[in-house]
């Protein structure tokens, strides 16, 4: 998922580089590195899109980034028909590694009826898997609401998947969070 407006960061925080790596391609080179069936990226920005592209992800045009993450839920979902499960990412998550990647999709491969997030320390993060029974509560989700709130109305089907390090788990949302980062 790269939609988001950036509006705490105070401007497109997708574009902005860690270690010299915009933060979209960091997010798509870890998920692209994976071995996932079908990647898709939801974005309103055309610079992701065509990276996106580049790296096989489907490219789809977000026209309603602004109504929050729910419309990439949606979208998202739109573009995986007859698949088991479905992981969302998302990119400001400039640590995040395929390993980690791989580990939580070995996990929901072992019980494809539980809902796998990455985590650290028994603390959930993203990216998160949840399996094709949910796509529909997904589907029905509006507004700036994401995927937690399909998990609290089934938080005994949660497997947290440990991440390599909590640096994973970081996201940088504010430009104070990229003062470490950059």
């Amino acid at each position: 998922m790269a939609s988001g407006q950036g509006r705490r960061f105070g401007s497109n925080k997708l574009l902005a580089a860690v270690e010299g790596v915009p933060l979209y391609r960091r997010a798509m080179t870890a998920l692209a590195g994976a071995g996932l069936d079908r990647l898709a990226v939801c974005s309103p920005y055309p610079e992701v899109l065509e990276a996106g592209a580049a790296l096989g992800f489907l490219s789809l045009p977000n026209p309603g980034a602004e109504e929050g993450i729910s419309a990439s839920i949606r979208l998202g979902l739109s573009a995986m028909g007859g698949m088991e499960g479905v992981l969302f990412s998302v990119c400001d998550q400039p640590f995040l590694t395929t390993d980690s990647i791989i580990r939580l999709l070995h996990s929901f491969e072992q019980s494809k009826n539980a809902i796998c997030a990455l985590s650290w320390q028994g603390q959930r993060g993203n990216p998160v898997i949840f399996p094709a029974d949910l796509f529909m509560e997904l589907a029905a989700l509006t507004g700036d609401t994401g995927g937690g709130a399909v998990i609290r109305r089934h938080p005994e089907r949660l497997a947290l998947v440990e991440a390599g390090s909590p640096r994973e788990l970081a996201d940088l949302d504010r430009r104070e969070d990229w003062l470490f980062h950059s």
